[in-house]
């Protein structure tokens, strides 16, 4: 609808329908204006399958809902780093919503995975705000090509479940800008999506859905959002505040005590009525658009839906390990089943997005009813019962007992719904004893042990070294069991990468000294260092680096090149690189590209992913992958000039296998068009004006003759055998001496000679 018939509309409202619109008409559905024709509409939460209920509403997945398909998790989806799987997955999704008359899913989840202990990690896709901002991106504009809203959410530094409500995320500028604020970036600006999700928590000290400078002056003014923002369930704290900092709507309903503060607000003139009807407005140009493009003929097929389902876990399970090619297994041989999760998976979190599964696939019924299969070659046994971390010393025997009679063991482990969910965070990072206990045992008696693992974020494995193949299912959705059966014995090629560092121990992990916080501050003092960025530029060892993934064929690159050796900052770059399969059957491969600054001035990490595609390849065949990068892949946020500013200098373009195994590597110059702003003074060090070309020239030149006296009489000094002087130590006392030093140590320099050399170097 035109904005000037939406602005109509607003002018022929009372100020308490405008105060109204301002907040749900209860927990799922936002009010509408019957006698202006102004409708109301449903939201359901996701992001990976459909929780309507239509009864007992809560946004903790405690009551039920409809019958739906749950689809795999961010987690795992993430790993996919396929864009046209996750689109796809959105149009699937979004034909559900409009065949369920749901206007807005609430999804998908993207927050940064600053810490494996974070509960609700399972939602979220990476430690990375490019993986982030992509898959996510892919999603949006699946679901809204059927035109229904999503709702991106938790805006923004939402990375923790303990204190979530009141908890203040503390963080610099650059930190926000580099890590938090781009997961959510590219999804917005390129996608549009209709609506955003602000968090619970608090930014610097103030709440989220109050905070104008995240609202207004970067989502709107700088990122062009055009949609409207809704609070998390609960999150709003002054409801004036936030709707003058660009909160539009309150979720969910607040029984008429919040529209009532609007509307006084008004009459006291607290509030302008200009700031309420712009509110107003950009709320109703999302509401019109999925009223005027409703698909009344759309259909909600559970079984079509179950096996696309299957089909997308297929492309997101990371293969981690594969000892002597023990996989894929032959059909032929006698396996164990062994554990819970075999006959009952862990497939899917708690909290909100919780979904009343219409069936679920398990690894038994899969391997049971595959033609490809034979089910008389599979045995099962229990093996360990999760509903408490104790050892059934029972179930353990005789699962070492059907391992030992069988050719090899599959291990069906992982979290337990108790150890992660949306509300509170894990308390470390092992799996339980009873599993753990599980794995050493049959690992032991049996040589070709397999482990299959159902967790919603990395786990340690003391185990690793045990057994020969380990496979990361994540929270694989409904039909994860087929899935599971496909990889395992070859069927599916697994192709997944991790999208977040599996460390050795969660000490070793940036944030572990500050997560959760103190007083209801979590001090982000790890900067920007997150994840890999971390891991990598500490040359750290972890279990699996981010980006890993192993498949039952090889690849081999070659050929990296760049269409230009040098760019200016505006410029674009194109670079390639030949992937090859080396290997005897088809596969996909993840092509990483990471930049590397070289002597750069700032702290930054030692690399970054700028540019990633998947590509599927026969036995045999060479294709050739090519990025285009633009001047935000050389750039950091300089807290100088507020923006983002490119250095001029060289950078290493690497084609990673992960973000720890470089294989390829080439040079560029990048030459900066950005100058920032410099103002000298007697404190200003002679190797930081050295560093400027414009004061390198101006300082040579001024102080020439006096710079040589001081060089000559160092070299006397040096001749006379004063050995405690060195070239090195007074190259780095020059580098680091103040101007105002200069009066003491340098003959002929005067305050009069400095003051002019100022002038000339801030001229």
């Amino acid at each position: 609808m035109e904005r000037a018939r939406i602005r109509e509309f607003i002018s022929q409202m009372t100020l308490e329908e405008k105060a109204g619109l301002c907040s749900g008409a209860d927990f799922w559905h936002t009010k509408g204006v019957e006698r202006l024709g102004i409708p109301s509409v449903m939201v359901s939460d996701g992001p990976h399958g459909l929780r309507k209920q239509e009864d007992a509403s809560d946004h903790l997945g405690i009551n039920e809902s409809i019958r739906a398909v749950c689809f795999p998790a961010g987690c795992a989806t993430a790993s996919s780093f396929d864009r046209n799987l996750l689109r796809e997955l959105g149009e699937i999704i979004g034909e559900e919503c409009q065949a369920e008359n749901i206007s807005t899913i609430l999804g998908p989840a993207m927050n940064i995975k600053r810490s494996p202990l974070c509960g609700r990690n399972f939602e979220y896709y990476s430690e990375d705000p490019l993986v982030s901002s992509e898959m996510a991106g892919a999603l949006i504009h699946g679901v809204q090509s059927k035109n229904v809203g999503t709702s991106p959410k938790h805006f923004m530094a939402n990375n923790q479940e303990y204190h979530r409500m009141t908890s203040s995320s503390e963080m610099d500028e650059r930190t926000m800008r580099e890590i938090y604020l781009a997961a959510f970036e590219g999804a917005v600006k390129k996608e549009k999506p209709w609506t955003i999700m602000n968090a619970y928590n608090k930014l610097n000290g103030t709440y989220l859905c109050e905070n104008q400078e995240m609202l207004t002056d970067v989502l709107r003014d700088e990122w062009k959002f055009d949609g409207y923002v809704m609070t998390d369930w609960g999150a709003m704290n002054d409801r004036v505040k936030a709707l003058k900092a660009g909160c539009n709507l309150e979720m969910p309903a607040s029984g008429g005590v919040t529209d009532e503060e609007i509307a006084a607000a008004v009459k006291d003139g607290i509030l302008s009525e200009k700031i309420l009807d712009q509110r107003c407005e950009e709320y109703l140009n999302i509401i019109f658009r999925y009223e005027e493009n409703r698909n009344r003929t759309a259909v909600f097929d559970l079984e079509k839906d179950h096996e696309a389902a299957r089909r997308i876990e297929e492309e997101c399970i990371v293969l981690l390990k594969n000892e002597n090619d023990i996989l894929p297994l032959s059909t032929e041989r006698r396996v164990a089943f062994i554990g819970k999760y075999a006959e009952a998976p862990r497939y899917q979190g708690g909290g909100s997005s919780h979904i009343n599964s219409f069936k679920v696939e398990s690894a038994l019924d899969a391997v049971r009813t595959f033609d490809y299969t034979k089910a008389e070659k599979v045995v099962y046994a229990q093996g360990y019962d999760d509903a408490e971390d104790r050892i059934d010393e029972k179930l353990l025997e005789e699962a070492v007992e059907t391992a030992k009679n069988a050719n090899a063991a599959v291990i069906f482990a992982g979290l337990p719904d108790s150890f992660e969910s949306e509300g509170y965070d894990r308390k470390h990072m092992r799996m339980p004893e009873c599993q753990n206990a599980l794995i050493r045992a049959v690992a032991a008696i049996q040589p070709n042990t397999i482990v299959v693992l159902h967790n919603g974020a990395p786990v340690e494995m003391p185990w690793i070294h045990d057994v020969k193949a380990v496979l990361e299912a994540y929270l694989g959705g409904q039909a994860v069991g087929g899935a599971v059966v496909n990889v395992l014995y070859g069927k599916t090629n697994p192709s997944g990468h991790l999208a977040e560092t599996f460390p050795l121990r969660v000490q070793d992990t940036p944030c572990y000294l500050n997560y959760g916080g103190e007083h209801d501050r979590s001090v982000y003092s790890e900067g920007v260092f997150v994840g890999y960025r971390y891991y990598a530029s500490k040359e750290m060892e972890v279990l699996f680096p981010f980006g890993h993934g192993l498949s039952y064929t090889t690849f081999s690159y070659s050929n990296l090149r760049t269409d230009k050796e040098q760019i200016k900052e505006s410029g674009l770059l194109h670079v390639s690189v030949d992937v090859t399969n080396a290997g005897k059957c088809a596969g996909k491969e993840v092509v990483q590209l990471y930049v590397a600054p070289k002597g750069s001035t700032v702290i930054r990490p030692v690399r970054e992913l700028r540019a990633f595609g998947k590509i599927s390849l026969e036995p045999g065949e060479t294709k050739t992958m090519t990025f285009c990068l633009d001047r935000r892949a050389f750039a950091y946020w300089s807290m100088e000039i507020h923006n983002w500013y490119v250095e001029s200098g060289e950078y290493e373009l690497q084609i990673g296998k992960n973000a720890q195994d470089i294989v390829l590597s080439c040079p560029v110059y990048v030459e900066s068009e950005t100058v920032i702003p410099k103002e000298y003074t007697l404190n200003s060090t002679l190797g930081e004006i050295m560093a400027d070309p414009k004061g390198k020239a101006i300082l040579e030149q001024g102080m020439a003759e006096m710079m040589d006296m001081g060089t000559r009489q160092t070299e006397e000094q040096t001749q006379q055998g004063d050995e405690a002087i060195s070239s090195e130590m007074m190259e780095a006392m020059m580098e680091g001496m103040p101007l105002r030093q200069m009066l003491s140590f340098v003959p002929g320099v005067t305050k009069e000679t400095l003051n002019a050399l100022l002038a000339a170097l801030n001229g």
